[in-house]
């Protein structure tokens, strides 16, 4: 009885404070004004973990299959932080991508790429080399390349900042400093307090597969977490006038090393998509995990030595790029005659909340969901999940009012 009595009862409870939990909070508030609704986190403040460690890119949405979710909200999300940052007059920066082919034998990818994003119905141009050079004068591309003038960046934790706003001007409550433990019946056990909720939602990130567990979910699923790494300038010698990206491998959902235009103009070389050992593998043994590492360290061996989607040769490749040099040599190949040397301090962290399928070992290429009348979870909400992150959360509602109704 003492548990109980201590224990606050929302009606809607949300696990993680990042874009998706935000987003979600908001749109149930729209469709359920009357209800009490709490957010909680177990980090300090906004932007610990993915949302905050993103690159900024606003993602156009021509590299999904269209049968996705992630082609149909992708596009929709761009349009939406568009003007949200024009409203909000927050920091954009319209710089656009340039997607290159640096062989013939790239092309073929390049023109499939082209008709993805035609069936996606996103705004993409087909231009020439010589058109490309018009963009950035030093691009390395072979006959051709994609033009996507709606890619954007932004500054996440700006928008974090506004969006958060949002969330307490809307009257619902975000509680910092809560980390969840487990769940007895009903009742969530924190670090700090108990909750109650009439409807649980699990927007956990890298610990989402661990808490859908609680509630019986994510059976065939585990989180499979992979490092990204950035390498900055020490200075701004190197101004690109637009995101320049390879042709990626759409077997795989990684986009490949890229120059990366930030919000305020610096350049940028990544990301890295190396597995890491534990959730929060950020650096050096920090949050270190020795029941997530034996985990993990168990799937990963599991998947190397059966070469499961190629991940055998997808870590060797990875892991050589904690080397500065590699992957600088990788980014030159996008660029021609340009001194990369300058490029000598790694940016912040970030760890990539991948899902992988357990039964058929491979990895889940589109957003993945799953819950009944008492809880929702959000089990894999990886890139372009910020871009998506408005129309994700309508879809994520409006699911929630289908289990309840």
């Amino acid at each position: 009885m003492a548990l109980i009595s201590t224990t606050s009862k929302p009606d809607f409870l949300i696990i993680g404070a990042g874009i998706i939990g935000l987003s979600v909070a908001l749109e149930l508030k729209k469709q359920f004004s009357d209800s009490k609704i709490t957010i909680i986190d177990k980090e300090k403040n906004l932007g610990a973990h993915a949302s905050g460690r993103n690159s900024g890119v606003l993602h156009a949405g021509f590299y999904y299959s269209d049968d996705s979710l992630k082609a149909k909200l992708c596009r929709n999300g761009n349009n939406y932080w568009h003007a949200y940052c024009d409203e909000k007059k927050l920091k954009i920066n319209q710089c656009g991508k340039l997607v290159i082919a640096r062989n013939e034998g790239e092309i073929d990818r390049l023109d499939e790429l082209y008709r993805q994003g035609q069936k996606n119905g996103v705004e993409l141009e087909l231009i020439t080399e010589k058109q490309a050079k018009e963009i950035e004068s030093n691009i390395n591309t072979f006959n051709k390349a994609l033009f996507s003038p709606t890619t954007a960046t932004i500054d996440p934790h700006e928008i974090l900042a506004s969006i958060s706003k949002d969330v307490l001007n809307a009257n619902i409550e975000i509680i910092y400093n809560r980390k969840f433990l487990k769940k007895i019946d009903n009742i969530i056990i924190t670090n700090s307090g108990n909750f109650e909720p009439g409807y649980l939602i699990n927007t956990s990130g890298l610990y989402a597969d661990v808490i859908a567990r609680e509630y019986d979910f994510s059976r065939e699923y585990k989180i499979l977490p992979f490092k990204g790494l950035y390498l900055h300038a020490k200075n701004d010698s190197l101004k690109l006038r637009t995101n320049v990206y390879p042709v990626p491998d759409l077997k795989n959902p990684f986009l490949g090393v890229h120059f990366t235009v930030t919000v305020d103009n610096e350049t940028m070389i990544g990301p890295t998509a190396i597995p890491a050992f534990w959730r929060e593998n950020y650096s050096n043994l920090n949050n270190f995990n020795l029941n997530e590492f034996l985990e993990i360290i168990s799937l990963e061996s599991s998947l190397f030595i059966n070469n499961n989607f190629g991940f055998r040769g997808l870590a060797l490749r990875e892991i050589k790029k904690y080397s500065k040099k590699k992957l600088i040599k990788t980014a030159g190949t996008l660029l021609k005659d340009i001194n990369l040397n300058n490029f000598t301090s790694w940016g912040n962290t970030g760890i990539r909340a991948q899902l992988v399928n357990t039964k058929t070992k491979k990895l889940e290429m589109d957003f993945k969901f799953e819950g009944d009348k008492k809880s929702f979870h959000i089990l894999n909400a990886v890139s372009p999940a910020f871009t998506c992150a408005e129309p994700f959360s309508k879809l994520i509602v409006k699911n929630i009012k289908s289990k309840l109704n």
